[in-house]
Parts: structure tokens; sequence; C-alpha cells
């Protein structure tokens, strides 16, 4: 009985300890001082998934992960790395996932096709529909 409990403790203190005390990157929430590279960041940040919360971007999410990723972008863009650079170098490193726009690949195929199958399929059953009710 002990251990259910203490196992039900631990299942809900999880997500509490889910992000570090540490304070945010230095450029995760501010803007770079130069309007044109901040618009580029701006623009790059959109296009790039957070992978803790995998719905949002890293420019809406509050996660730890994405205001780093974020600090990164802004550190690289300030550089002088061009957005398609940056993409490329996180995209090495953290897979395709990390992109809306994945590249057509093998792995990737599926996620191409399946929309236009879709649309197919609704069309032949459209199509069948609409036979019945013209007999």
């Amino acid at each position: 009985m002990r251990g259910l409990v203490a196992a039900f403790l631990l299942l809900g203190a999880t997500p509490a300890l889910a992000d570090s005390s540490l304070p945010p990157a230095k450029l995760a929430y501010t803007q770079l001082p130069n309007a044109r590279q901040e618009a580029a960041a701006q623009k790059l940040m959109l296009t790039l998934r957070c992978l803790v919360c995998q719905g949002q971007s890293i420019a809406d999410s509050d996660a730890e992960m994405a205001g780093d990723m974020r600090a990164l972008v802004r550190r690289r863009i300030a550089a002088g790395d061009s957005p398609q650079a940056v993409r490329d170098w996180l995209i090495a490193r953290y897979g395709e996932y990390v992109t809306y726009d994945p590249p057509l690949s093998v792995a990737t195929l599926p996620l191409w096709i399946a929309p236009f199958a879709l649309i197919g399929f609704g069309l032949w059953l459209a199509r069948g529909s609409f036979k019945r009710r013209a007999r």
C-alpha cells in the first residue's frame, strides 16, 4: 500500500519538476537591438517546433527548452549566420522533426502523400453518394 502511495506521489510531482529553477537564457525573452536581425530571427522561430510542446513554435512556447532555442537562434543570427544556416544546424542537431516543413524523404513521404490520398478517398466516397442519389 505504501509503495502505491509513493508511486502516485512521484507521478504527481513529476510535472512540477519538469523545468529547472535556473533563470531563462539571456536572449530568450530579449529582442536583438538590430531590427532587421530580430525580424529574421522571429520569422525563423515561427517555423521551428518546440520539442517539449510539439504543437507550438518556439516563438509561442513558454517551455524552458523553447527559450533556450530562441536564445540560440538570436545569438547565431546576431553573430552573422543566415537563418537557413541556423535552421540547417538545428535540423542536424535535433532532426527533421524540429521544423514544421520537413523535407521530402523516404521517412517523411507518408506525411506528404496522406493529405492527397485522403482528399482522393473523400472524392471517391462523394462520387458514389452522388451516383446513388441520381438513380
